[in-house]
């Protein structure tokens, strides 16, 4: 009975679930037309992994202000809600459940997507990064400390973004508050030197994240509301640890249990913390005990990890990225123990069909 904790119902705040795998959110890089719009082809993609329990869209910017790489769709113009439409249909009509993640990148993103102005951050430091513009990988930039009137219509965008969300059919929101991306940012005191009441105290520095969810409960249900997490990020995205940034998430996942949220998405470390003294080094183990609601982790699992995750009590539900790409029938493959097809890292980001939805499937 162990082996098949996978692919068992799930009650995901009133939203039933077929099994407890996740498909993580993915940046593909497809929507390359003018106005960012997503496409049929982008449909068949997330209809092609409708068996997951639960798709989390690839990060989806709430504003022009938000974008940071090139081809990614939005979700703050009508055409773009349309758009979102067609593929919240093609997932439903195959049984399959979606939430859209709601993105903004913040200092990793480059002035060429902003007519030569300057990115946002909670404070002028440069992320020493790379961003994929239309001219390929360029540097990241000082960027401009937001005033507290940028701030507030962030919050806003936000809101209006899960609004649009609920348009497009999604059936709920995931706010990505992760992997050095803007609210990252506000939390991590190597990147937020701010010192009015979004700096600071752990407390200033996630606050923007808590304004945003007490927003976003005018226009949907917080019950049908993730945020992802990454606590233990270091030496990647721009991201560097301190003495404060576990305390801090400590704090933020403590509140978040105030909320009636649907999920916590958790990430384990990208690269070895193991040599950083106030790391966390497993990421689930420590969180689980501080937050009441439903628990997402993603680790790069195999079917085994992912089950000893689950029986073990670690998490409630397991996020898999990189294998969904090369198996869109990636939950039969895991049920049955077939082999999986091996992803093409070169056609992660290139438009196109290839490497998109030509993937071959079991009965294929």
């Amino acid at each position: 009975m162990e082996n098949q904790i996978l692919f068992t119902t799930y009650d995901l705040s009133g939203i039933t679930i077929n099994n407890k795998i996740v498909m993580a959110p993915m940046t593909r890089s497809r929507a390359d037309n003018e106005g960012n719009i997503p496409t049929p082809m982008m449909a068949e993609y997330y209809a092609q992994r409708a068996s997951a329990g639960l798709i989390i869209s690839e990060g989806i910017p709430v504003s022009k202000k938000a974008v940071g790489y090139i081809n990614v769709p939005g979700i703050y113009s009508e055409a773009q809600v349309e758009g979102w439409k067609l593929i919240t249909k093609a997932v439903h009509e195959k049984g399959g459940k979606i939430f859209a993640q709601l993105w903004h990148v913040g200092r990793l993103s480059h002035p060429s997507f902003f007519n030569g102005e300057l990115p946002h951050a909670p404070s002028a430091i440069n992320a020493n990064e790379q961003s994929y513009t239309v001219n390929g990988l360029q540097d990241t930039v000082v960027p401009k400390e937001m005033t507290i009137e940028d701030i507030h219509q962030t919050i806003f965008d936000f809101k209006n973004a899960a609004a649009n969300a609920l348009k497009a059919g999604f059936d709920g929101v995931e706010i990505h508050a992760a992997n050095g991306y803007l609210l990252h940012q506000f939390f991590n005191a190597t990147s937020n030197h701010r010192v009015d009441i979004y700096g600071g105290s752990e407390e200033n520095r996630a606050r923007i994240l808590f304004e945003i969810l007490d927003a976003m409960k005018l226009v949907i249900d917080l019950s049908k509301v993730g945020v992802r997490l990454n606590p233990s990020l270091h030496g990647a995205m721009g991201m560097t640890m301190d003495t404060t940034t576990i305390p801090t998430f400590n704090y933020i996942v403590k509140h978040l249990s105030n909320y009636n949220l649907a999920y916590l998405h958790l990430t384990e470390p990208f690269v070895p913390v193991d040599d950083i003294p106030f790391a966390v080094k497993q990421v689930a183990t420590h969180f689980r005990p501080l937050y009441k609601g439903t628990l997402i982790i993603n680790k790069g699992f195999t079917i085994e990890t992912a089950t000893k995750v689950l029986v073990g009590g670690d998490a409630d539900l397991v996020a898999f990225g990189v294998p969904f790409i090369a198996n869109p029938d990636l939950v039969k493959r895991l049920s049955i123990g077939a082999p999986l097809n091996q992803p093409d890292p070169t056609t992660f980001y290139t438009p196109g069909a290839k490497g998109y939805i030509d993937y071959p499937m079991l009965a294929e």
